[in-house]
């Protein structure tokens, strides 16, 4: 058979199928007596998928097979017709399928590991039921934890052919929003006391401080003292009465309290016994005249 023979053929496989249909499942629509091989098979592929230029289809080879599919440039107006709402992954499934799609096989355990958080079983169960990972084995550790690995509908759901064509992490890296690696300016170094050896011989600062502002305001409160004792001799002096010019003068005559002072004290107790007798009796006349 002619390739403008079987591309129709192939073409309406194509559309009329509900999954991507490889070479081989191709090459099972016709028989022997058509002498088409596979070669003929992938010849009239490539004019299909070349004629879907300029047009919105495009002929896309998956990991299932080859299929029909809508262009993504027309995909916002396309998506109109159904009314379900497209949907939404959880960051914490995202990230558990990126960890098992570049890492696979890999355990629970270590998924848990690298992202630093338990991993739901539900997320596990929902992934598991798209058919996007499968037990692939089980480590030959205490426990056996299971090994998780991708399937083929997980490439044909991201519209992939094989694992090589995910993009590379140095790509995703540059992807990230410029605000998330932002490195803050590091801050200045600071200079910390040497503490000492002994625990015990450690005085904290603060402490230090405080006995220090502690012996200032006691010497400031002796100081503020010391000032006010004498501004009252200064008082006292002023108050006193100046020595008359008189007794400056007569310096040698000394009062007669201080020329003759009390000797002792039944001298002082009796000052009368120092009175003559006859000044005594004088008195006493006196006294009854």
């Amino acid at each position: 058979m002619q390739i403008e023979q079987i591309k129709p053929i192939i073409e309406a496989a194509l559309l009329a199928s509900s999954q991507p249909m490889t070479t081989h499942q191709l090459g099972d629509l016709f028989n022997e007596t058509d002498e088409v091989g596979h070669e003929q098979i992938a010849r009239a592929l490539e004019a299909l998928a070349g004629d879907c230029e300029g047009r919105g289809v495009e002929l896309k080879e998956v990991a299932s097979g080859f299929r029909y599919q809508v262009r993504q440039d027309v995909h916002p107006w396309i998506s109109r017709m159904w009314t379900e709402r497209p949907s939404r992954y959880s960051r914490a499934m995202l990230e558990t399928l990126a960890l098992i799609a570049y890492r696979q096989p890999i355990t629970r355990p270590e998924i848990e590991q690298i992202r630093g958080v338990v991993v739901s079983s539900n997320i596990i169960k929902t992934m598991e039921e798209r058919e996007w990972i499968r037990v692939v084995g089980y480590r030959d550790v205490p426990g056996k934890p299971a090994l998780f690995g991708t399937t083929r509908a997980f490439l044909d759901y991201f519209n992939l052919k094989s694992l090589d064509q995910l993009p590379p992490l140095s790509e995703i890296r540059d992807m990230e929003d410029p605000q998330l690696r932002f490195e803050p300016e590091p801050l200045p170094a600071r200079v910390e006391r040497d503490l000492p050896i002994d625990p015990d011989d450690a005085v904290p600062d603060e402490a230090e401080a405080e006995d220090d502002a502690s012996t200032t305001d006691i010497q400031a409160a002796a100081d503020d003292a010391d000032a006010d004792h004498h501004e009252t001799d200064n008082a006292t002096s002023a108050d006193m009465p100046a020595a008359s010019p008189e007794s400056d003068e007569t310096g040698s005559d000394t009062s007669p309290a201080v020329a003759n002072p009390i000797a002792t004290a039944d001298e002082a107790a009796n000052p009368a016994a120092d009175v003559e007798p006859d000044a005594a009796s004088q008195d006493s006349e006196e006294y009854r005249a």
